[in-house]
């Protein structure tokens, strides 16, 4: 299992090859990458992401953790980035193996559920009106429930 929380740039098919290299034994695996996605306007300057490290970590590798007994999966690969990110950025991204892809999907859709919901990550948004930090979702937190 292998937890990045950085502010440099990553290659998420670099990462997904390494990840999948890995995979010996496995019959499934699912990777998911976010990017910055530009807002409905076309204003957004960038996405400033803050965390407090170590907590961070710790808490992604706890559901991660939970995630790999779960699905009883063979691995768990979860990347997130912080600081301030351009439109089009990749921004973060999951990737799960496991001798049945049932696992492995259900186990990413987890994964990316809790970091769009439950990680410990602040967004603060810059658009060419000014800034604002980002309020969590209802439809996000909604897809908690049937974790």
């Amino acid at each position: 299992m292998r937890i990045v929380v950085d502010d440099a740039l990553f290659d998420p098919g670099a990462e997904l090859n390494r990840f999948t290299e890995a995979a010996e034994g496995m019959g499934a695996v699912v990777s998911f990458s976010g990017i910055v996605r530009q807002n409905a306007a076309g204003t957004l300057k960038a996405m400033e992401i803050e965390h407090y490290p170590g907590m961070t970590e710790k808490a992604i590798a706890a559901i991660a953790e939970e995630a790999v007994t779960r699905w009883n999966l063979g691995d768990a690969l979860v990347i997130h980035r912080y600081g301030a990110l351009e439109p089009g950025a990749p921004i973060m991204m999951v990737a799960t193996s496991a001798p049945h892809r049932a696992d492995a999907f259900a186990a990413a859709e987890f994964l990316m559920d809790y970091l769009k919901s439950r990680a410990p990550f602040w967004k603060k948004e810059t658009t060419s009106e000014g800034e604002g930090w980002v309020a969590a979702k209802d439809e996000d937190e909604a897809a908690l429930d049937r974790w």
